[in-house]
């Protein structure tokens, strides 16, 4: 046999690829990512705003100068993580970056489907505060639980979570379907439980619905439902509030008297990404410090990197104070994914019925 009989000429290898890249659900294009230095990347993330600021302060001003075609998978995290673990046994998934909560993370790395990262990779990490390096993901942003309201419509203003879920607001207040975990650890904590335990929680939702609550899908909703007054009150990321008054929504935060339960969002790498390395090309463009510095410009997120700049005005607007910050409380992480199931379970089929 000759040794063109059996060897595939580079062409007809990334053919071949290609055609096995098909077969395996693989996005078009994926076998690119081995046939040059950046290659394409496909990110799992949330749709919206930060979707859109994905693409405004990462891919297009640090990625896409170096040759790598970023594509965005956007969906909910629930069918993201689903997809990954319907994948797992695959040699190649379908996405090389997955954006997820902490919470998330865990989850995903309990269940074996995620990488260890490879912190010499990212050059960047060498400015990563401590709190944001997991073995298994980085974080990206992060904020605090807090109490929001229209001061038009709401007076005395709330101090706590306690006050947010008082059934007195009726179909003033609202709540936000997609952050089901961090609202009941907000109503577990309003009912004198804790982030361990949200059982407490749910007897002061189910008050509020029967009080009318309102439920949005989105946080987009949920600011629309806030600009239009339709809505009062509610709990969300600081973050997202000094987004909002951005925009010009009537709104205001408050700390709660419980605490501030904290939120990580972050990214993670698949164990079968077929672009490991554009990967964490795109894991360590996010911790740029020029990055950060627009998230939290645009988004009210606190940069995850020391060195990051951020004008005193914002940084009061969207950090918190020294005493606030000793009541920020971070989820137990291994609580949420041995009961998410159950949780998302009665969300939906008691809360929401």
């Amino acid at each position: 046999m000759s040794k063109r009989d059996w060897s595939l000429s580079r062409r007809e290898a990334l053919k071949a690829f290609g055609l096995a890249a098909g077969a395996a659900g693989l996005p078009l294009g994926a076998e690119r990512a081995f046939a040059q230095g950046g290659g394409r990347v496909v990110v799992g993330t949330w749709g919206g705003d930060y979707a859109r600021l994905l693409a405004k302060n990462i891919e297009d001003p640090l990625l896409k100068p170096k040759g790598y075609e970023v594509v965005q998978d956007q969906a909910g995290d629930a069918p993201r993580r689903a997809k990954m673990l319907a994948e797992r046994r695959l040699p190649r998934g379908t996405s090389d970056i997955q954006g997820l909560s902490a919470a998330n993370m865990y989850e995903m790395n309990e269940a074996g489907v995620i990488e260890q990262i490879d912190y010499g990779k990212l050059p960047n990490a060498a400015n990563l505060l401590p709190q944001m390096k997991y073995p298994y993901g980085v974080g990206h942003i992060y904020s605090g639980k807090v109490a929001v309201y229209n001061p038009k419509l709401i007076n005395p203003a709330p101090t706590s979570f306690k006050d947010v879920f008082d059934p007195k607001h009726g179909n003033k207040h609202g709540i936000i379907d997609i952050q089901y975990q961090y609202v009941m650890a907000a109503a577990a904590l309003a009912a004198g439980g804790k982030v361990s335990d949200f059982e407490p929680g749910k007897a002061l939702l189910l008050e509020a619905k029967k009080a009318g609550v309102r439920v949005y899908p989105t946080n987009e909703a949920f600011a629309q439902a806030l600009k239009n007054e339709e809505i009062g009150i509610g709990v969300m990321w600081k973050a997202r509030v000094v987004q909002w008054q951005n925009a010009g929504i009537s709104v205001e935060s408050v700390a709660p008297a419980e605490g501030l339960p904290m939120y990580v969002s972050g990214f993670a790498i698949p164990k079968n990404a077929p672009n490991k390395e554009g990967a964490y090309a795109y894991m360590n463009a996010m911790l740029d410090k020029g990055a950060q510095e627009n998230f939290a410009i645009d988004m009210g997120y606190n940069p995850t990197v020391t060195g990051a700049t951020v004008a005193p005005d914002l940084q009061k607007r969207i950090g918190f104070t020294a005493e606030e910050q000793k009541r920020l409380v971070d989820l137990d992480y291994g609580y949420i994914a041995k009961n998410d199931q159950a949780l998302k379970e009665w969300w939906d089929k008691v809360f929401k019925a």
